[in-house]
């Protein structure tokens, strides 16, 4: 999937020209701030970032900051089982594929140790050193980053690659319920906030280009009571850590009608829409979001449209985006948006082809992209709240 002709980084950013720069976002009612002034999110995803090449990590950068985007949503990732295979990797590592299919080349951040009968974390040059990159390089770019620590679904491993180490089947409640799992997540936690960037010398918890952490990515942990208390067990284990950044659930909340919301160690309400999976029109669609945007007022806290996307083979879906994203922008309730999906040229000079999905935005200077591009500079001149 990505990038491009490399252009030349940005220099580093000079706290004293550019204050956000070393600034946390953070929440005030149902809006996020920066500097003490309204943060609007417009923002975009992309999930290869922690494993693909450094060129296509740039192409996704730079293709977001000529987008507008403020914001750039992401997972850490890939999770395998152990080096030897004696604990087997449950998704195929060695696929040979671009990175925006799942082509890691050879990229992981966890895995088993067998030789200690427990989780370990590679700090290496194809592992978290990876991730110093992505952050050092937003940072330049003055992008904020919402990063994920793990993804719930098994494509790169995720939850369901940890469930597996302890050979259990139950890809719903076992992670969020057996204290092996819980405790190996609070060790990763711990092991990320507390991580000095090789790259920067910051530590992540004291990194401003982290916009917030997020439990999971869509971690549909059933019964729901189960997902709720897991969700402020770990969200009150990251506040403990980390006092500076937001925390947010991650998850899709769009059936449970953001019941997380509540848990007083989130900071923010986040929301996955796409309206075929939830036989919704288009029409539909928009007016759920001042729906879910009235539940920010209801509990104080903003609400963001995190994912969301409508495959292009869809009639009219150009002009579904540019709905959905003005009145994401219109509503004074609403905290902003994060587009499914930003990918850039891959390592192949390609972009993806993107056949299943169809969600894929591209600087390729189509009717999407400029819908996309639109909408930020309509985020950008928002009117301040009072």
């Amino acid at each position: 999937m990505l990038v491009f002709a490399l252009l030349s980084a940005p220099a580093a950013v000079n706290a004293t020209d550019n204050p956000s720069a070393t600034s946390f976002v953070k929440a005030s009612g149902t809006q996020f701030t920066l500097d003490g002034r309204p943060f609007f999110v417009a923002g975009v995803n992309n999930h290869y970032l922690t494993y693909a090449s450094k060129q296509e990590v740039l192409g996704v950068l730079d293709d977001a900051t000529a987008a507008g985007a403020n914001v750039i949503r992401t997972y850490l990732q890939p999770v395998i089982g152990s080096l030897d295979g004696s604990i087997p990797t449950i998704w195929n590592w060695r696929l040979e594929a671009d990175a925006s299919d799942l082509g890691t080349k050879g990229a992981y951040v966890l895995y088993w140790d067998p030789s200690k009968n427990k989780l370990a974390i590679n700090d290496g040059a194809n592992g978290m050193q990876k991730v110093d990159f992505l952050i050092a390089e937003a940072g330049k770019r003055r992008l904020k980053l919402i990063i994920a620590f793990l993804d719930f679904w098994d494509y790169t491993g995720g939850a369901q690659q940890i469930r597996s180490w302890y050979g259990s089947q139950d890809k719903s409640g076992f992670f969020f319920r057996d204290a092996r799992t819980k405790r190996d997540y609070e060790t990763w936690v711990s092991y990320v906030v507390q991580r000095v960037n090789s790259l920067t010398g910051i530590t992540y918890r004291d990194d401003p280009t982290i916009m917030a952490w997020e439990l999971m990515n869509e971690g549909n942990a059933q019964p729901e009571a189960l997902r709720l208390a897991w969700t402020a067990q770990m969200s009150a284990y990251v506040k403990s850590l980390d006092p500076n950044h937001l925390v947010s659930s991650g998850h899709a909340n769009v059936s449970e009608k953001l019941s997380d919301l509540t848990i007083p160690t989130l900071d923010f309400g986040t929301w996955h829409g796409y309206p075929l999976y939830y036989k919704l029109t288009v029409q539909q669609f928009n007016d759920l979001i001042p729906e879910f945007c009235g539940l920010a007022v209801r509990n104080e806290k903003p609400v963001l449209l995190e994912e969301f996307g409508y495959a292009r083979s869809n009639q009219k879906s150009v002009e579904a985006y540019a709905m959905w994203l003005d009145t994401l922008t219109r509503d004074r309730n609403c905290a902003g948006w994060v587009v499914w999906r930003l990918v850039s040229r891959q390592d192949s000079g390609r972009y993806p082809v993107d056949e299943y999905d169809q969600f894929d935005v591209r600087n390729d200077g189509g009717e999407l992209w400029n819908v996309v591009k639109a909408a930020t500079q309509q985020a950008n001149e928002r009117p301040q709240q009072p």
